[in-house]
């Protein structure tokens, strides 16, 4: 047996080895630094439903994550654009029937005058809890940096004007736009 060849023993690297194994380990240091977080999440919310119950949950989730420097965006379409109307989102119902939450049966909850009855209710409830109204959420989002959109569409098809909405809700959003900021967003909700 020859002892001219021996084999590198444990502890022995070859120079041109560990040269390459360094220039891997910067490509891939430089690889994670491109996708690393640029420390602002995104939010899109789609709005479809214009009661006075289903106005909470986009305008609270979505100040709420502005408040803690999410790039935040609401797209209300069809019902859910009412929220963003001045004067209908003032008018808000709720309705008892077909809510599985209502202390009472959908027999009894059809009857006349029963969702203003439970609109009147809610309304008393929020009022001496102290809950923000839809209009303080709508003010508060927007203070916030909450992008509130309007669906072109949508504003079309109800016949509204751009001046029916509030102060500084973005009006002439399509679809297209929308899906763009869904795409990019970390967190996607259809409320």
């Amino acid at each position: 047996m020859s002892t001219d060849n021996h084999p590198a023993s444990a502890g022995e690297t070859d120079p041109a080895e560990l040269q390459a194994l360094r220039e891997r380990v910067e490509d891939l240091e430089a690889s994670l630094a491109d996708l690393e977080d640029d420390g602002e999440k995104k939010m899109t919310i789609v709005a479809t439903k214009g009661t006075l119950d289903m106005a909470y949950p986009p305008l609270i989730l979505g100040s709420t994550a502005a408040a803690f420097g999410w790039d935040v965006v609401v797209f209300h379409t069809f019902w859910g654009l009412d929220i963003l109307h001045e004067e209908k989102s003032r008018e808000l119902k709720l309705s008892a029937v077909g809510n599985p939450s209502m202390p009472m049966p959908n027999a009894v909850a059809a009857l006349p005058g029963m969702d203003a009855m439970a609109t009147k209710m809610m309304e008393k409830k929020i009022d001496a809890n102290g809950t923000a109204t839809v209009e303080e959420l709508i003010d508060l989002s927007l203070e916030t940096g909450v992008d509130l959109q309007a669906c072109q569409m949508t504003v079309e098809l109800m016949e509204y004007d751009e001046d029916d909405f509030y102060d500084g809700v973005t009006t002439g959003v399509g679809a297209a736009t929308a899906l763009q900021h869904m795409a990019e967003s970390d967190v996607q909700l259809l409320v």
